[in-house]
C-alpha cells in the first residue's frame, strides 16, 4: 500500500487539561499536491465541488438511522460528532469540551463547547446529548451501528445547560471511540421530533455545510453553512465557514463511466477508485490520490458456524487451506492493497497478524475434508457426503465489492473446486445481499463493518451480537457463540489497564482465528481521486470518511 503522508491541521482541545492536538488526515497520493505545495497555492472561497459516490445510494441521509459507510461519507459534510481522532490515532474532544468518568466506571460526565448553533439557530445544548442518545436507542429510528455503539449507556441525565451525566449499565472502555464516528453524531433535537421520513431527508447537524436538497436517485445538494464556527479556533483558516459555496454529491454506479466522468472534469472527486485506475493515476500524475483506510474490522470472508458444513471446524480450515489468496491480490488489486492476517485494520494498533495460520496447502486441504468424511466425489469432481454435495452459498454485495475484488473471489471458487468445493457466489443489490444475511441464508460472505478501535470486536464476534439490532441487521455473520469469547471481549471491554486491554483481545483474535472462523484479507479499501484543480484534500473523520471544510477548486 502506498506509503501515508499526513496534512494537519492544529487544533487545541482537552479532556480535563487544554493540549495541542491535530485532528486526524490521512493523505496517501498517487502523485497529489503535498501539504507544502498546497500551502503555496492561496485558498479560494467559492464553487461547488461535485462528488461521485460508487455505493449505492443511502435511503435516508441520518445516519442514525441503518448506518452504513455511504451515509457516514455525505453525513461528516454536515454533522459533527462529540469526540474526534487526533492524528495520533487518541480520541480527543470535539463538540464537547471536556469529559469526566466516575471512580467507578459507571458514570460519565459530557461538557459541552460554549457558542455552538444548529443549521436551524438553535444552541447546541446537553439536551442534544439526551435527544441523540434517546433517537439511536428508540427501536423506531432503526439504527443498527449507533444502536450497537451506545448499547450500554442506560440513561441520561442533564446537569446543567452544557453538562449531560451518562450512566452506564457496564463498564464501557470504548465509549469514547463509539461517539465518535458519525453514526452516532449529534443532531439538533428540534429535527428530531419530525417524522422519521421528513427527517431522512434533511438532518439538522452543526457541521460546515448543510442540505440544501436531496434529488434521490440524483444527487444531495449541499450548501455552505455561513453561521459555521469551528468548535475549536482555527487562526490559521481566513475565514471560519468553509471555501466551497457547496457540494454535489453525486450518484455513479458504474465504475468506468464514474472515472470517465472524473477524466472530463464534469466531476471534481470519486470515491470507490478502481485498482487499474488508481495505478493508471500513480503513473500518469494526472489526479491525486487520497488512501484514507478504515477503522476497526479488516476486509475478510466470515464463515457460517452455525450450520453445515462450516459447524465442522476441520471443514472450515480445509476450504481456507485450499485458496491462494495472495496471488489473486497481487494481480487483481495492483498492489493498492496488502494482504492482511488480522481480524483488524492495520490503523488498530491492538490487531495481530498470524499469517502461518493462512498459508495454502492444498495437499493438506484435501486431506482435512477426507478426515471430515468427504471422501466421495460426484461427476462434476465436486465432495459428497451422505448422498450431499459439499456446496457453500456466498451472496456478494455489488455495491460493496469493486469488480476487482468480485474477480478476487472468482479467483477463490475455482480453487476451491480443485479440492472438491463448490462456491455458489449470489451477487446481489445491497438491500437483497441485506435480506439474504438477515434469514442467514449463506455460508460464507464478505461483510465490511466499520468502527473506532478494538471493541469491533464485541460487535462482531460476541453471541450477543447473533440477536439482530432493530434494524434487522446483526454483525456476528460468523455466528459465534462461544462463552470464553464472550468473557474475554467482556473483560476487554471493562478493564482501565491498557496493558490487560491489549492482552484480552490479543487472546480474543487468537480464539477466532485459530477456530479458522474468519478469512482476513485485506485493509477496508477507501480510495478517492480527485482532480489537480482540488486542493487540501486530506481531512478526515475518526471513522476516515473525507471532511471537505479545509477543501477548496482553483482551476
Amino acid at each position: 500500500m502506498p506509503s501515508v503522508s499526513r496534512a494537519r491541521r492544529v487544533l487545541s482541545l482537552s479532556i480535563g487539561l487544554p493540549v495541542a492536538l491535530t485532528l486526524l488526515a490521512a493523505c496517501a497520493p498517487s502523485n497529489p499536491e503535498s501539504s507544502t505545495s498546497q500551502a503555496s497555492v492561496d485558498p479560494v472561497a467559492g464553487g461547488t465541488l461535485v462528488y461521485a459516490s460508487g455505493d449505492a445510494e443511502p435511503t435516508c441521509l441520518d445516519p442514525h438511522v441503518g448506518g452504513n459507510y455511504p451515509q457516514a461519507l455525505v453525513a461528516s459534510q454536515y454533522l459533527e460528532t462529540l469526540f474526534t481522532k487526533d492524528a495520533e490515532g487518541k480520541i480527543v474532544p470535539w463538540l464537547a469540551e471536556s469529559t469526566e468518568l466516575s471512580d467507578d466506571g459507571l458514570h460519565r460526565t459530557i461538557t459541552l463547547r460554549e457558542g455552538i448553533t444548529f443549521h436551524d439557530g438553535t444552541k447546541l445544548t446537553a439536551e442534544a446529548i439526551k435527544a441523540n442518545i434517546e433517537h439511536l436507542q428508540d427501536p423506531n429510528t432503526a439504527s443498527s451501528t449507533g444502536y450497537l455503539a451506545v448499547g450500554k449507556i442506560e440513561k441520561v441525565t442533564v446537569t446543567d445547560e452544557l453538562t449531560a451525566e451518562l450512566t452506564l449499565a457496564s463498564k464501557d472502555n470504548a465509549l469514547l471511540e463509539s461517539l465518535s464516528m458519525p453514526w452516532t453524531a449529534i443532531e439538533s433535537p428540534e429535527a428530531l421530533k419530525r417524522p422519521k421520513a421528513v427527517n431522512c431527508t434533511s438532518p439538522v447537524g452543526t457541521g460546515p455545510f448543510k442540505v440544501e436538497s436531496w434529488q434521490t436517485q440524483q444527487a444531495v445538494n449541499l450548501v455552505r453553512n455561513e453561521n459555521y464556527q469551528p468548535p475549536v479556533a482555527q487562526p490559521e483558516r481566513s475565514q471560519p465557514t468553509a471555501y466551497l459555496e457547496g457540494i454535489s454529491w453525486r450518484f455513479i454506479p458504474e465504475a468506468a463511466t464514474r472515472y470517465a466522468a472524473l477524466q472530463s472534469g464534469e466531476v471534481d472527486i470519486i470515491d470507490n477508485a478502481q485498482p487499474d485506475t488508481i495505478a493508471t493515476a500513480a503513473t500518469s500524475g494526472a489526479f491525486g490520490h487520497l488512501d484514507a483506510p478504515r477503522p476497526g474490522a479488516a476486509n475478510r470472508l466470515e464463515l457460517n458456524s452455525s450450520k453445515a458444513p462450516f459447524d465442522d471446524q476441520l471443514v472450515r480450515e480445509a476450504f481456507i487451506r485450499s485458496l491462494d489468496v495472495n496471488s489473486g491480490i497481487n494481480a487483481l488489486l495492483f498492489n493498492t492493497a496488502q494482504r492482511s492476517y488480522s481480524l483488524l485494520s492495520s490503523v488498530e494498533p491492538l490487531g495481530i497478524s498470524e499469517p502461518d495460520l493462512f498459508t495454502p496447502d492444498v495437499q493438506k486441504a484435501n486431506a482435512l475434508l477426507d478426515e471430515a468424511g468427504w471422501t466421495e466425489r460426484d461427476a462434476e469432481g465436486y465432495r459428497v457426503k451422505d448422498g450431499k454435495r459439499l456446496s457453500l452459498t456466498f451472496p456478494v454485495s455489488t455495491n460493496q465489492s469493486v469488480p476487482a475484488e468480485q474477480s478476487l473471489f472468482e479467483q477463490m471458487q475455482a480453487s476451491a473446486k480443485e479440492v472438491g468445493v463448490e462456491v455458489k457466489i449470489q451477487l446481489l443489490d445491497l438491500s437483497s445481499w441485506y435480506g439474504a444475511l438477515a434469514e442467514h441464508e449463506y455460508n460464507l460472505v464478505s461483510a465490511p463493518y466499520t468502527k473506532v478501535g478494538p471493541s469491533v470486536l464485541r460487535i462482531l464476534y460476541h453471541s450477543d451480537s447473533t440477536v439482530p439490532a432493530p434494524s434487522g441487521y446483526f454483525a456476528n455473520n460468523a455466528q459465534l457463540k462461544n462463552p470464553k469469547l464472550d468473557e474475554l471481549l467482556t473483560r476487554a471491554e471493562e478493564t482501565n489497564d491498557e496493558a490487560e486491554r491489549a492482552e484480552l483481545y490479543a487472546q480474543a483474535q487468537r480464539l477466532v482465528l485459530e477456530g479458522y472462523y474468519v478469512l482476513p484479507l485485506y485493509d477496508q479499501q477507501n480510495h478517492f481521486l480527485y482532480g489537480k484543480h482540488v486542493h487540501q484534500v486530506g481531512d478526515t473523520t475518526a471513522v476516515s470518511s473525507p471532511v471537505y471544510y479545509n477543501t477548496f477548486l482553483a482551476k
